[in-house]
C-alpha cells in the first residue's frame, strides 16, 4: 500500500515446484514404454535430461503468465473489486477459504477501500489467484472437459514435444490426464480471464465451469488469441510497459466480453471443433471487409488508434490487428446474422455497422466500456445492458437485411415505413450518447432499443 511492487513467495518461485511436478509426470508417461520394452532405464534418463531447457522454458512460461494475470487484475483495479468480492464470499461460503487467515480484507474492509477508491493489492490478488485456480480445477475435474477431444488438446500443452512425438499413447493414457487437462485449461482460463474470471461469468449467465471452459476454448481459438498474444510477449522492453499492458488488456476485454455471447447465443454440446472452425472462418470473413463496410467515423478511429499504435513503437501488422479488435467484438453477431438470413457476410457486416452508425450506438458501448464501477450489482447491471444492447442491433440487423438490401440503403429501407417511432427513439439515443454516459442512461437506450425490435 506504499507502492512497494511484490507478490506472494508462491508467485515468484512457483517454478521449482512445476518443475518437480512435469518430472514427476514425465516418469509417469514414459513408464509405459519402459515397460513394453520401447526405451530402457538408460534411454529414458537421457531423453529427461535431454528435454531440461524445454522442460525449464514451460515453467517458466507460468511465471511469465500468473504475474501477467495479476498486473492487469491491478490495471482494472476498482473495475473488478465486486467480482473479487463475490469469490471470495463464494469461496467462504464454500468452506474452501479463510480470509483471516490469507490476510483477505473482509466485506467492511472492502467497503472502507471502495469508499477511499482502493482495490486489492498485488499480494492479495496473487492469493486469489491461487484460490481461484484451485477452485477451478475442482469443478473441471468433477465434469466431463478432461472427457471432452477439444479441451483434452491441452495435454498435449503439458509435456515437452519429445515425448508428444516419440511416444503420444504414453502421453494420452497417462494416469493422471483428467487432472493435468483440468490443470492446463483452469490455468489459462484464469491467467488470460483473471482471478475474478468464474464468478463474473457464472453470474451473468447462470452457466456452469464445464460450459464456461469450453466458451473460453471456443473465444480464444476463434479469435486467434493464443498467436495474438504470443506477438504481444515479443514486445518485451520494445515497447512501454505501461502500452503492453493495455494491449494485453484489449485482448481480454475482447475475450470477457464474447465469453457471454458464446455462452448465451451458441450450443456449445454440438462439438467445439466445429464451431470454432465456424466462427474462425467467420470473423476472418468480416475483418476482410472493414476496409469495404465500415462507415467513415469508424473507419477513422480505427486508422487513428493503428496510428498511435505504430506511434508507441507496435509494429504495423499488428497495431493494425489491434485497432481492428474494437469493431470485432461484433463478428460473432455479423456470422450469426448471416447464417440465419442465408447472405453474405460482407453484405450483412455493411448493413450491422450502418445500423450501428446511425443510432450511434458504437459510441455508447465504447463509452459504457469507461464507466469505472466497483459495486458488484451496479457492474451486472452494466454488463447486461451492454448485452441487451448487442441483442437489439442483432436484431435490427436481421430486419433490415431482410429487405435484400445492404448498408445503408438496407437501413433506410426498413427505416422507411415506421419513421416517427424510429426517429423518436434515435432522437433520445442520440441524447443520451451526447450527454456524458451513465449506468441509468445506458438502461434507458438498452431498454428503448429493445421497445424497436419487439415486435
Amino acid at each position: 500500500m506504499r507502492g512497494i511492487r511484490l507478490n506472494t513467495d508462491a508467485i515468484d518461485n512457483s517454478a521449482g515446484v512445476n518443475t518437480s511436478d512435469v518430472e514427476v509426470n514425465l516418469k509417469i508417461a514414459l513408464a509405459t514404454p519402459m515397460r513394453d520394452g520401447r526405451i530402457s532405464r538408460e534411454g529414458r534418463n537421457a531423453l529427461l535430461a535431454a528435454m531440461t531447457d524445454e522442460v525449464a522454458a514451460l515453467v517458466l512460461r507460468n511465471n511469465y503468465l500468473q504475474p501477467l494475470a495479476i498486473s492487469l487484475a491491478e490495471r482494472r483495479g476498482l473495475e473488478d473489486l465486486g467480482f473479487e468480492q463475490r469469490l471470495m464470499q463464494t469461496l467462504e461460503t464454500a468452506g474452501e477459504l479463510d480470509r483471516a487467515v490469507e490476510f483477505l480484507p473482509d466485506d467492511m474492509e472492502i467497503a472502507e477501500r471502495r469508499r477511499r477508491s482502493q482495490a486489492l493489492t498485488r499480494p492479495e490478488l496473487a492469493v486469489l489467484l491461487a484460490y481461484a485456480k484451485l477452485a477451478l480445477h475442482h469443478e473441471l475435474l468433477q465434469s466431463n472437459v478432461p472427457d471432452d477431444p477439444y479441451l483434452g488438446r491441452e495435454l498435449g500443452r503439458y509435456f515437452p514435444r519429445a515425448v508428444t512425438e516419440q511416444f503420444p499413447d504414453a502421453v494420452e493414457h497417462h494416469r493422471l490426464r483428467r487432472d493435468i487437462i483440468a490443470t492446463q485449461l483452469a490455468n489459462s482460463m484464469i491467467n488470460r480471464g483473471g482471478p475474478s474470471l468464474l464468478v463474473r461469468i457464472a453470474d451473468q449467465t447462470g452457466a456452469s465451469a464445464a460450459s464456461v471452459a469450453a466458451a473460453f476454448a471456443a473465444v480464444r481459438d476463434s479469435y486467434g488469441m493464443t498467436a495474438l498474444n504470443g506477438e504481444i510477449d515479443a514486445l518485451d522492453n520494445k515497447i512501454s510497459g505501461k502500452l503492453q499492458l493495455a494491449l494485453y488488456q484489449a485482448v481480454q476485454d475482447l475475450l470477457l466480453d464474447r465469453l457471454v455471447w458464446f455462452l448465451r447465443n451458441v450450443d456449445l454440446t454440438q462439438g467445439l471443433a466445429s464451431i470454432v472452425a465456424h466462427y474462425r472462418d467467420g470473423i476472418a470473413a468480416v475483418e476482410a471487409a472493414l476496409d469495404d463496410v465500415l462507415p467513415d467515423a469508424a473507419a477513422a478511429a480505427r486508422r487513428e488508434r493503428e496510428a498511435e499504435l505504430a506511434k508507441g513503437g507496435v509494429p504495423a501488422a499488428l497495431a493494425r490487428r489491434l485497432a481492428t479488435l474494437r469493431v470485432l467484438i461484433a463478428a460473432p453477431d455479423i456470422v450469426m446474422v448471416a447464417d440465419r438470413a442465408g447472405q453474405n457476410i460482407a453484405e450483412i457486416a455493411a448493413t450491422y455497422f450502418a445500423a450501428e452508425a446511425f443510432f450511434r450506438l458504437d459510441e455508447i458501448a465504447s463509452a459504457a466500456r469507461g464507466i469505472v464501477i466497483s459495486d458488484y450489482f451496479d457492474r451486472l447491471a452494466l454488463d447486461r445492458a451492454l448485452d441487451s444492447i448487442g441483442d437489439a442491433e442483432r436484431r435490427l440487423t436481421a430486419a433490415m437485411a431482410g429487405d435484400g438490401a445492404a448498408g445503408g440503403k438496407a437501413v433506410e429501407a426498413w427505416v422507411a415505413p415506421r419513421r416517427a417511432k424510429v426517429d423518436r427513439i434515435r432522437m433520445s439515443v442520440h441524447e443520451i450518447a451526447n450527454s456524458g454516459l451513465t449506468l441509468s442512461k445506458l438502461s434507458v437506450a438498452a431498454s428503448l432499443l429493445g421497445d424497436l425490435v419487439k415486435n
